[in-house]
């Protein structure tokens, strides 16, 4: 069985539907052309590179914290999505509830996308996931993981890590910002997403450069804590960007289909909750 027939949940990916959901007016990157993305159009990507599932990821461009069209899609889906939110910082619990009844089973975090100052003060937002044992998405680049890692460490929350932290493959395996991360996945406090190695590789596909973080990821978290994740529709890609030939790489990187079947299929429904009706 190729990678392409197995089981898979696509663990990020995005919906923008100006034309049934519009932008807000004062958001600074309101995507177009080939960005727009419906749930129309990810069903046929999905139908045809067999994704079963996918956790959606509400995005900053466009949207911010309207999650409107994330929540029409979740709940069309009769239980093959769920996803991740973007909220106000003073969001009632009660809200953060009735999120959670809707299938958001975490929050963002995008200090790429607002800076790190932003979230500094977010210490009543990070109680009320503990409470409601919802994770933290967090996406970083560079050396912003050494800069959060003081409000994290405050909460026992469940993490979620973007696109493999975002190192800077210059620096090495060696940088105190990837060491702290790999810090992170040996204490078991976090699971990460393998994706998005087009935002931080210096090489064109199929991104050399971020193979030795990829494996040194997956030796501190583990397949019990890695996910797979197209990053489609691939919003500000430096350059083209396909959904099989990411699949491709991934089996490339994974050549065992129990390794495989652990990233794309086992280890995200038991960390959200998929309950598909029949076990392929």
């Amino acid at each position: 069985m190729s990678v392409f027939d197995e089981p898979k949940i696509d663990c990020h990916c995005h919906l923008l539907d100006p034309a049934r959901f519009p932008y807000g007016a004062d958001n600074p990157y309101q995507p177009a052309g080939q960005e727009i993305a419906t749930a129309g159009q990810m069903d046929q990507v999905f139908h045809a590179y067999g994704v079963r599932n996918a956790l959606l990821v509400q995005p900053n461009s466009g949207y911010g914290s309207d999650n409107s069209c994330l929540l029409a899609a979740i709940a069309a889906s009769r239980g093959r999505f769920k996803g991740v939110a973007v909220v106000p910082h003073d969001v009632a619990e009660t809200d953060l509830i009735r999120l959670k009844t809707q299938g958001i089973v975490g929050i963002a975090f995008n200090p790429t996308f607002h800076g790190v100052a932003y979230y500094l003060e977010t210490e009543a937002l990070l109680a009320k996931l503990v409470r409601l044992d919802m994770f933290l998405q967090i996406q970083v680049f560079e050396e912003q993981i050494l800069a959060v890692l003081p409000l994290l460490e405050q909460f026992p929350v469940r993490l979620l890590i973007d696109h493999c932290g975002r190192p800077t493959p210059a620096a090495g395996l060696q940088a105190p910002a990837f060491q702290a991360l790999l810090a992170i996945g040996r204490r078991g406090r976090a699971a990460i997403k393998l994706s998005g190695e087009m935002k931080f590789s210096s090489e064109p596909h199929p991104f050399p450069d971020t193979w030795p973080f990829v494996r040194a990821l997956v030796d501190a978290f583990t397949l019990d804590a890695c996910l797979w994740g197209s990053d489609w529709p691939f919003l500000r890609a430096p350059e083209r960007v396909d959904y099989g030939p990411l699949l491709t790489l991934a089996g490339e990187l994974f050549p065992d289909p129990a390794d495989r079947r652990k990233l794309f299929w086992e280890t995200p429904r038991r960390l959200f909750g998929f309950d598909n009706p029949t076990e392929p």
